[in-house]
């Protein structure tokens, strides 16, 4: 008996602010078969400026990335991500969003980045990868942005009293901007 074989890659269309965007993905990669409800509510609810230097932290295929780099044309977004794959699928839907204003980088969270401040770093923080890389990380964040910067994370509900916790320890503030059921958005500024 034979058995159905899925596709090795994924194609899909998804409105994000407004903007019709194509994405190619695989299996393997987070969300690969649409963009998830987390995803969703963090790019509903954050602030980008005309002309920000913005960071996707692990951004995955790029859905984050793409979007702000889409919405707000002034902007130059670099995306990172751990994983190769990631990062080839990231490349591939910046060309096909025809976006000339995205920087794709393989990187291990902020190891090879080049030496930039940020106005705006957001990611959509993993629920797997522990406290001790999630405070590395968020100490680096605050390296990387410039005076009155933003992170924007978007978590698993469960994770908030840790964010906050992290997000006072680290920057010394935290703003809840949404939650839902599932995840919570929060922000903190480089004071």
């Amino acid at each position: 008996m034979a058995v159905d074989v899925p596709s090795r890659e994924i194609a899909f269309r998804a409105e994000l602010r407004g903007a019709s965007l194509a994405f190619s993905t695989t299996w393997g990669l987070f969300s690969p078969k649409g963009i998830d409800a987390g995803t969703r509510l963090l790019l509903e609810h954050l602030d980008i400026q005309e002309g920000d230097t913005c960071l996707d932290l692990g951004c995955g295929y790029g859905a984050i990335g793409i979007t702000l780099a889409k919405c707000v044309q002034t902007s130059t977004v670099y995306m990172v991500d751990k994983d190769f794959v990631a990062v080839g699928y990231a490349r591939k839907n910046v060309e096909q969003n025809q976006l000339k204003n995205c920087h794709v980088l393989l990187s291990n969270g902020f190891s090879h980045l080049p030496d930039i401040e940020f106005d705006l770093i957001v990611s959509n923080l993993p629920a797997n990868v522990g406290k001790e890389l999630l405070q590395i990380f968020l100490a680096d964040a605050k390296h990387y942005l410039k005076p009155n910067g933003r992170l924007y994370v978007v978590t698993i509900s469960g994770l908030r009293e840790f964010i906050k916790r992290n997000f006072k320890a680290v920057f010394g503030n935290y703003k809840k901007v949404k939650q839902r059921n599932t995840h919570t958005v929060a922000m903190a500024t480089r004071v």
